[in-house]
């Protein structure tokens, strides 16, 4: 009598013979594998055991030049298992020996899933961040003749176990925090190009108000990137808040808006779309299921400077490219204090300025045009919190840190980095004045996602309620830099080589007038 494993793999084997072998269907080899996997995988379910019960595949695609989106996601009450990729009988199980084009660039965007199985009907291997996680199983028979002939091995058994075990793992570094969150963020950001390019009428309308509200001459490649970098790090700024992701991301990005005004505004926009019939729901329901393992105390606890070069290191993994083109390699922390130090003793001894209490003073406004994750402005407080211990003793500091916020000023172009300076500062805010993290969370900070060689005379025109937060960030940042008064402009800006013509309005000017740029240029002569 035949075991009940034995009859699953015997009703794969003739359903699928008989679906390959048809020869009124429509359609490629491996869209006829699709229906007996879907019975194979339902049959087996109950030889797995309990994490497989009530799992339930769902076909994700069945176009054949989608690269970013496997054929089905496996789900079991809920809760996202992984993934399925199906493809044509002889190609193998083993991505990394695909030959075909459009198999190997689905294998290189694929492989930052973190529970993945190939199966070409003829066996199945299972595949984690890219790496094979066990050996590849074999069925014993040709899935196109074998028919109800077919028989595999109990370690198909082990295969599928593993499979519907996975539970994502919780980092415990910031390095694995970077690694992890920057191939999901990197599958995103494809995931956001392909559709754009195959015309997905929501994101380029989602697009054109990204270039309204923000960057108005981003172009897919830098709308799919800002795209990405703004939900991923909204998610994981939603986690530094405590807000469970299990709900949907809309009611996310209302949480993380009583709290963070500007990320969550551009999160509830971003994700306005990520129902079940989102275009981006692979990569969206990965990232999800996987960031609602992070906890911050755990990954920063006893380091202070944790996330210094957190992204730093998600940029080496999400795009090194990227990280060239945007200058994003961060000033080591010995040479920001003593720029810091050389800067309040200029103000305390020049003629100039002739301010006793330096960077502490009242008066004085500090800006950083190119921000990134807030090392200057946070080695800006520090000097101001040490000034007012000296000078005043250690009661004064709270409330003088708390005052200097309302002085200091960063600009940043991406939302990683502007997300990372926000954890970091608030951290930072919260250890000098002797709060909670969660009391700083209350904390204004002059933080903006914003060009500062934008035109600051350039405003936005009608924009809806539910977009006000992000217009109203762009049109204070172009306030400060038509009217603030700023004393001191310290930070390092990225390094371009031939930069001329990069320079926005700060270069080429606008409406017919010169750039502030041609004030500074030595004479012809």
């Amino acid at each position: 009598m035949p075991t009940a494993f034995e009859q699953a793999i015997s009703r794969f084997g003739a359903n699928a013979k008989a679906k390959l072998n048809n020869p009124a269907v429509s359609g490629g080899p491996e869209d006829q594998l699709r229906a007996p996997l879907e019975t194979l995988f339902a049959d087996l379910a109950s030889l797995v055991g309990p994490m497989a019960q009530d799992s339930v595949l769902v076909g994700e695609t069945s176009l054949a030049d989608i690269k970013t989106r496997p054929d089905y996601a496996v789900t079991c009450r809920g809760a996202l298992v992984g993934f399925i990729e199906v493809k044509a009988p002889g190609k193998g199980c083993d991505p990394r020996k695909f030959t075909d084009a459009h198999d190997k660039a689905q294998w290189r965007k694929l492989q930052s899933l973190p529970n993945l199985i190939y199966t070409d009907g003829n066996g199945l291997s299972l595949w984690r961040n890219g790496k094979r996680e066990r050996e590849i199983v074999l069925f014993d028979g040709d899935i196109e003749t074998a028919g109800a002939a077919l028989t595999a091995p109990d370690a198909l058994v082990g295969l599928l176990t593993d499979f519907y075990g996975w539970q994502p793992v919780a980092p415990k570094r910031p390095r694995q925090l970077a690694d992890m969150t920057a191939r999901l963020c990197r599958l995103l950001r494809d995931e956001v190009t392909e559709q754009l390019e195959r015309g997905e009428s929501n994101l380029q309308a989602l697009r054109e108000d990204w270039r309204q509200l923000l960057f108005p001459d981003a172009d897919n490649a830098q709308f799919a990137d800002g795209y990405a970098q703004a939900v991923t790090f909204g998610l994981l700024m939603a986690r530094a808040r405590k807000i469970e992701l299990t709900d949907n991301l809309d009611a996310v990005a209302r949480s993380l808006r009583k709290t963070n005004t500007l990320i969550g505004a551009a999160l509830g926009l971003l994700v306005a779309d990520s129902d079940e019939d989102s275009q981006l729901k692979t990569s969206l329901k990965t990232l999800v299921r996987v960031l609602d393992v992070v906890h911050w105390d755990t990954i920063s606890k006893g380091e202070p400077e944790a996330w210094l070069y957190f992204y730093e290191e998600f940029l080496a993994v999400y795009d090194n490219t990227l990280r060239k083109q945007t200058g994003s390699y961060y000033t080591p922390p010995e040479v920001v204090n003593a720029m810091v130090r050389l800067t309040d003793e200029a103000l305390r001894g020049s003629d100039l300025f002739d301010l006793p209490r330096g960077l502490a003073s009242p008066e004085v406004t500090i800006a950083d045009p190119a921000a990134g994750t807030g090392t200057f402005l946070l080695s800006v407080l520090r000097q101001i919190a040490q000034i007012e211990e000296v000078e005043t003793g250690p009661g004064q500091v709270p409330a003088a840190v708390k005052a200097a916020l309302a002085r200091l000023i960063g600009f940043e172009l991406q939302f990683g980095p502007f997300a990372v300076a926000q954890l970091r500062l608030l951290a930072e805010i919260a250890e000098l004045t002797g709060t909670s993290t969660q009391d700083a969370l209350d904390v204004d900070l002059r933080l903006f996602v914003a060009d500062t060689l934008g035109d600051p005379n350039e405003e936005t025109h009608y924009i809806p309620t539910i977009l006000q937060p992000i217009a109203d960030s762009r049109k204070e940042a172009n306030r400060i830099k038509r009217e603030e008064s700023i004393t001191v402009v310290i930070g390092n800006p990225p390094y371009k080589e031939k930069a001329r013509g990069r320079g926005g309005w700060v270069e080429n000017g606008a409406r017919g007038e010169a750039g502030p740029l041609a004030d500074w240029q030595p004479p012809p002569d």
